[in-house]
């Protein structure tokens, strides 16, 4: 059941317990209405793509307090630290370098070493972010290909029942998704136009924004190969090779391996959205532990599995020089 309550200081107190749980939250900013989980939890992350069916793992937005808790997750370079200055809180996403230590989780940021951050202007998303005291990952709160919301009843069209709660906030009064800045290039590139004008950023800039490098790129981790760890992953396998470590599902491959096997499972029951939460993380520990060659059981293309499998295919392809 989905609660709908006026943005108020008690029901915002309790969306923040909420998000603490490890709950979804819909709330307004000053752009659209977003669908908020703790940042810094996977599995309550992978409850969004859940939610929005979203069919794939795009880098979501990472909303903070303030510029000290933007430092925090990302390492702005001084041209960012103008822009943020000049936009913020306001309607400007800015990636760039994750920051050591940085505390957003590896589904939040599609696997990447990169992260996207922003400050919201509205009081409501301000009040939410200080109550839970961590930064809130939040896409537009709507189902995926749907229009973004801009009132808390076109939330409820398409999220009710797969969101605990929605903050009524009014009407949002951009109605417009963020401009998305990228820093992770040479020179400022423009991911996505938005909310905040070109013409105004490239005068705080002093510069030009540029286009992605690759005309397919229209948000980070579009490559096909960009997340590819360094081990070489042969999908749907229905055996464990010799010299293979294992990413199974659901226990498939599990029964084969031996004692020397690792095996990683991203969900023993078979739970995507638990699969999901896991994916990144394993990802990196092959790495971590210098493996070569990974056996992947077969992943259900179906709800989360859509995702979980785009994600694997991209980290099979061939690498791109």
């Amino acid at each position: 059941m989905t609660i709908i309550a006026p943005a108020d200081a008690a029901a915002i107190g309790k969306a923040a317990a909420i998000l603490r749980d490890g709950g979804l939250v819909a709330f307004p900013t000053e752009t659209v209405y977003g669908l908020g989980a703790d940042a810094t939890l996977a599995w309550a992350v992978a409850r969004i793509y859940d939610a929005k069916d979203r069919p794939s793992f795009n880098p979501l937005i990472a909303h903070v307090a303030d510029i000290e808790a933007a430092r925090r997750e990302a390492a702005l370079p001084e041209l960012a630290l103008r822009l943020a200055a000049a936009f913020w809180p306001g309607p400007l996403t800015i990636v760039a370098p994750l920051a050591p230590g940085g505390s957003i989780c590896d589904l939040a940021r599609a696997g990447l070493p990169s992260v996207a951050v922003r400050i919201p202007a509205h009081p409501a998303a301000q009040a939410l972010i200080e109550a839970l005291g961590r930064p809130i990952a939040a896409p537009s709160a709507n189902r995926s290909g749907h229009v973004s919301p801009v009132t808390a009843a076109h939330v409820a069209e398409d999220l009710a029942g797969k969101v605990d709660m929605i903050l009524d906030g009014g009407r949002t009064p951009a109605g417009l998704e963020s401009t998305i800045v990228s820093f992770c290039e040479a020179s400022p590139v423009l991911l996505r136009p938005g909310a905040a004008p070109r013409e105004a950023i490239e005068k705080i800039l002093g510069e030009k924004l540029s286009a992605p490098a690759r005309a397919e790129i229209l948000a980070p981790g579009m490559t096909p190969s960009h997340y590819a760890p360094a081990a070489r992953l042969r999908l749907d396998a229905h055996e464990i090779n010799a010299g293979e470590a294992a990413l199974d599902f659901g226990g498939r491959l599990a029964t084969q391996a031996g004692p020397e096997t690792l095996v990683l499972d991203l969900s023993p029951s078979g739970d995507l959205v638990e699969a999901a939460a896991n994916l990144f993380a394993y990802l990196r520990e092959f790495d971590a532990r210098a493996i070569a060659n990974v056996a992947v059981a077969h992943v259900p293309e179906r709800g989360l599995g859509e995702a979980i499998n785009d994600r694997l295919r991209r980290a099979s392809a061939r690498k791109l020089d």
